[in-house]
């Protein structure tokens, strides 16, 4: 099975677990916050506090990742009939704004620290904050990734990449307050810019995958291929054409495919043969399958071609 390919998780399981995931990530940002700005305040240190704020934006994108697993679990309706799964790229999206945001104003405030340096009063709370932070964000990013990769979710990738940014700048802030203190060297200012323009980078990258799941992205040829060979694969499929798949969420893909079989077949087997392939890719994959029945000569068939 390729990637992206089969039902990771049930549409009501992974809603819980993206859910519970978000709420996590809201009560240990928050925790953050408030440890950063107390010691960042205490010590004068302009690039602490702005990396409070940075995770007080990392609270507010978990709000929305929960808020869109939210609206993402909710059943169809009649004005809704394919369910409400795009929210939840939506929420990417929302995510990856926010990456977006935050890479700008931390390149703001490193810009204000090179023109306008404060000195720093270091002391030993402001470095336990940040190497207390530097360990969950990691834990965070790994956790993160981990749950994205079992339920295929773009929104929890997206808190997976800014909780790796989180690391980077984090540690930033630590480097240039340690060469402070042992140099008297200033160089929170230069090591906020290069962390911001790396933390944009991958913001930019991360809506224009979210946009693009949204505006209706061709399938990959790995999803295509599976299923064109999984249905070939079942006896009296001569070939298949015609394949045309739709995304409506992550767990929500509805494929339609014109499939090729005997004509001489007698009807009931040929409809028996069709309810068994769409119900294997309901239950295996999570896949809703709809198959147009072509009858042709069994001499005629295209081999799988799709």
């Amino acid at each position: 099975m390729v990637e992206g390919v089969g039902k990771v998780a049930e549409g009501g399981t992974r809603n819980l677990v993206g859910s519970s995931a978000s709420r996590r990530g809201i009560a240990l940002n928050l925790l953050l916050v408030a440890a950063k700005l107390a010691a960042g305040i205490f010590a004068g240190s302009v690039s602490t506090v702005a990396d409070g704020f940075n995770n007080l934006t990392d609270a507010a994108g978990s709000v929305i990742t929960w808020a869109g697993f939210k609206m993402a679990g909710k059943k169809a309706d009649k004005e809704h009939p394919f369910g409400h799964g795009r929210y939840e790229y939506l929420a990417g999206l929302g995510a990856a704004v926010l990456i977006l945001l935050v890479g700008i104003e931390l390149a703001r405030s490193g810009v204000g620290e090179i023109l306008r340096p404060s000195p720093l009063k270091l002391s030993p709370l402001l470095f336990a904050v940040l190497c207390t932070s530097i360990l969950v964000k990691t834990w965070m990013a790994v956790y993160y990734g981990r749950l994205s990769r079992r339920i295929g979710s773009s929104a929890l990738r997206a808190v997976s990449f800014d909780s790796r940014n989180d690391v980077l700048a984090t540690a930033a802030v630590l480097v240039s307050a340690l060469l402070y203190h042992w140099t008297g060297l200033q160089l929170d200012g230069w090591a906020a810019i290069i962390i911001a323009l790396f933390i944009i980078n991958n913001g930019w990258g991360l809506i224009r995958e979210t946009v693009s799941q949204l505006v209706g992205e061709a399938p990959s040829p790995e999803l295509v291929d599976y299923i064109c060979d999984k249905i070939t694969g079942h006896d009296q499929v001569l070939g298949i054409h015609d394949l045309i798949v739709h995304d409506y969420g992550p767990d929500r893909r509805y494929v339609s495919a014109h499939v090729e079989m005997p004509e001489d077949e007698d009807p009931v087997v040929t409809h028996a043969i069709i309810d068994s392939i769409e119900r294997s890719f309901l239950e295996e994959d999570g896949i809703h399958l709809i198959i147009h029945y072509d009858p042709v000569p069994r001499e005629a068939g295209l081999g799988g071609g799709h």
